[in-house]
C-alpha cells in the first residue's frame, strides 16, 4: 500500500483497530514507527487503507499528548487477510511491546464523509456461518474522525472536556480511545458499544450532540466522517478490562 493519493476514491472490507499502551522501554520504538506511518505497513497483504496513530494523555482526548499510547486503523480486503495481520509480525511486534493492547476485528454497517478523501462503503453482507439475528446483536463499534481549521482549534477544543467526560459515563459504552494525527487538528473517537442504542443514546444528547452542533453549524471542519460498524472479535486487555471473550464464530466475510 502506497500513500494516501495512491488509493480508490472509496473502499471497503475488514476493520482492524489495534490499540498499545506502550512499555517506557519500548516507546522509542513506538515514536520510530509513528513518525514511519503507513510506509512501515507498505508490505502487510490485503491493506486497503492504514493510519498509524498518537493518542491524548492516558489515551484520551486532551490536548496533553501521551507518550505511550498509539493506535493503528486499518481495512482489509478479506477477513482472512485481516486476521493474518492480527496473528502476524508486526502486530506481535506491537503487542510485545505493550503494557496493555486490544484489538478489533469489524465490519462496517454505515459511512458518510471521508478520509483524506477516501470514503469508506459498507462491507458486503456476512457469510452464511453467521445467521442474520446473531449478527445484529455483536457490539456496535465507531469511528469518528475530523480535519478540523486552525482557526476553529480552540473553538473546538472547547467542547472536549465535556463531551469526553460524557462519554467515559456513558451506558453501553465497552471502550472509548481519542487518536490524533496531528496535534490539534486532526482527530479521531474509536469507540465500542454493548448495542446501537447505547452509542445513539450518547451521540444524540449532552455535550457530544452541543459540540457537533456547534461544529457543523460554525464549519469548523475541513473533512469528516463517521463510521458504524460490528465487531466481530476483541481481543487483548485495556485500562484493566479482559475482551478475550468478545469474538463472533466468523470464519469469513463476503466483500464486494
Amino acid at each position: 500500500m502506497g500513500a494516501d493519493n495512491a488509493l480508490p476514491q472509496s473502499v471497503s472490507g475488514i476493520v482492524v483497530v489495534l490499540l498499545v499502551d506502550l512499555l517506557k522501554a519500548k516507546r522509542s520504538w513506538g515514536w520510530l514507527r509513528l513518525a514511519q506511518g503507513a510506509l512501515a505497513l507498505k508490505n502487510v497483504a490485503g491493506l486497503l487503507f492504514a493510519k498509524v496513530m498518537g493518542s491524548g494523555h492516558e489515551g484520551g482526548f486532551g490536548l496533553r499528548p501521551s507518550a505511550s499510547h498509539q493506535g493503528l486503523v486499518l481495512m482489509f480486503d478479506t477477513h482472512a487477510h485481516a486476521n493474518a495481520f492480527l496473528q502476524g509480525d508486526t502486530a506481535q511486534q506491537y503487542k510485545n511491546n505493550a503494557r496493555e493492547w486490544f484489538s478489533a476485528c469489524m465490519t462496517i454497517d454505515s459511512s458518510r464523509g471521508a478520509w483524506n478523501q477516501i470514503a469508506w462503503q459498507a462491507t458486503a453482507a456476512p457469510a452464511s456461518d453467521l445467521p442474520a439475528a446473531a449478527f445484529d446483536q455483536l457490539p456496535v463499534a465507531t469511528i469518528t474522525r475530523a480535519s478540523i481549521r486552525s482557526s476553529s482549534a480552540m473553538a473546538f477544543w472547547r467542547y472536549a472536556p465535556a463531551a469526553q467526560a460524557d462519554l467515559q459515563a456513558a451506558r453501553g459504552c465497552l471502550l472509548a480511545m481519542g487518536l490524533g494525527e496531528a496535534p490539534l487538528l486532526r482527530q479521531c473517537t474509536f469507540s465500542i458499544w454493548q448495542d446501537t442504542a447505547s452509542m445513539v443514546g450518547y451521540a444524540q444528547s449532552g455535550a457530544h450532540l452541543a459540540a457537533i452542533q456547534a461544529a457543523y453549524k460554525h464549519g469548523f471542519f475541513t473533512e469528516s466522517m463517521f463510521v458504524r460498524m460490528r465487531v466481530l472479535a476483541m481481543d487483548g486487555q485495556w485500562q484493566g478490562k479482559d475482551y478475550a471473550a468478545h469474538s463472533a464464530p466468523v470464519q469469513e466475510v463476503a466483500h464486494a
